[in-house]
């Protein structure tokens, strides 16, 4: 199935990761409105995509605003006749500490990848109900969302958010044949390069160098492209089935995220005080505490191991393995 017909936007879509998303959709037929919030950026991707046969123009607009919603879905009708596809990917950092963070740092991530989510989306919904032919929300989501991550309380607060919204919108759109699903990447960007764990990988990538095994399959770690195929699936017919789920992407892997439950129950009559749980909690429970963080495995180099076998005791969550560097390393692994 292609995406002939259909019309799609990708918010923050000028480079990386949403470029991908979009340069992909437009490769399988759809029509794209590009947005970014620098206007030379957001022209040289509509000149990429309709150098290559595609169909494309740019809104030059900052995510978060419902004036930026609503200019985008304009553009997609005003252009291209209709509305089809919705990929919320735009973002950006503000990565520290919690007792470091500022109301500004914490307001602006929140702003962004949140609210900007909920307005685009918003926007979108409306749109397609009233349009009356379904359409697909893709919401990008993150690990960092889904484990936590050290220096991010921002960004997991809000990717978190995503999620929890998109479990929403799979309920109340349905009727109308609207799916809403939300992905979860990992690749190699200009963000990771800053951090030396994977500094090795992006740098090889950008070189047109296939990544090994360590990178591809234990770490799940990729190129935008690798992410690319995901996106166009969910956004085409073929995935009509597909609602309220988080897909994980990244290098050789694809995952799909379970939702929060429980995974220990007890009961006892009357309830529990504060006696009973200082006497039975940990016996009933300290087997199911659940882990944070995400695991960071070593290099095969480093840990004696051949390339591309799972990681040993080493990859353990790092907020629980005492090894603050892997936290720091960890951090923006999956980000734009």
């Amino acid at each position: 199935m292609s995406l002939s017909g259909k019309v799609a936007i990708v918010t923050g879509s000028g480079r990386g990761l949403g470029l991908a998303y979009a340069q992909e959709l437009a490769r399988l037929g759809a029509r794209v409105v590009v947005n970014d919030v620098d206007q030379q950026v957001a022209d040289d991707a509509v000149a990429a995509i309709t150098a290559a046969g595609g169909e494309a123009v740019a809104v030059v607009a900052p995510v978060g605003p419902t004036e930026t919603a609503k200019a985008l879905v304009t553009a997609a009708v005003e252009s291209f006749g209709r509305l089809d596809i919705l990929v919320t990917n735009a973002g950006v950092l503000r990565d520290t500490v919690l007792w470091k963070m500022t109301d500004d740092d914490f307001d602006t991530v929140v702003g962004v990848h949140l609210r900007g989510t909920f307005t685009c989306v918003r926007e979108a919904a409306t749109y397609l109900r009233a349009q009356g032919e379904g359409g697909r929300i893709i919401c990008i989501g993150s690990p960092t969302g889904q484990r936590g991550n050290f220096g991010q309380t921002n960004y997991a607060a809000a990717k978190a958010g995503i999620v929890g919204m998109v479990r929403t919108w799979a309920l109340e759109l349905a009727r109308a044949g609207i799916t809403a699903n939300a992905v979860i990447p990992v690749a190699a960007t200009a963000m990771t390069e800053t951090v030396p764990f994977f500094k090795q990988f992006v740098d090889a990538a950008t070189r047109g160098e296939q990544l090994p095994p360590f990178a591809r399959r234990v770490l799940g770690f990729g190129t935008p492209d690798d992410v690319a195929g995901v996106i166009a699936f969910l956004a085409s017919d073929a995935a009509a089935g597909i609602n309220g789920q988080a897909v994980g992407v990244g290098g050789d892997r694809l995952a799909l995220w379970s939702h929060p439950q429980e995974v220990a129950t007890a009961f006892q009559d009357g309830g529990w005080s504060y006696d009973d749980l200082t006497e039975d909690f940990d016996s009933l429970f300290g087997q199911g505490l659940q882990s944070v963080g995400q695991p960071m495995p070593q290099p095969p180099a480093e840990r004696g191991a051949p390339d591309g076998q799972p990681a040993a005791a080493s990859g353990q969550p790092a907020a629980q393995s005492g090894q603050p560097a892997a936290q720091q390393s960890a951090r923006k692994a999956e980000q734009r």
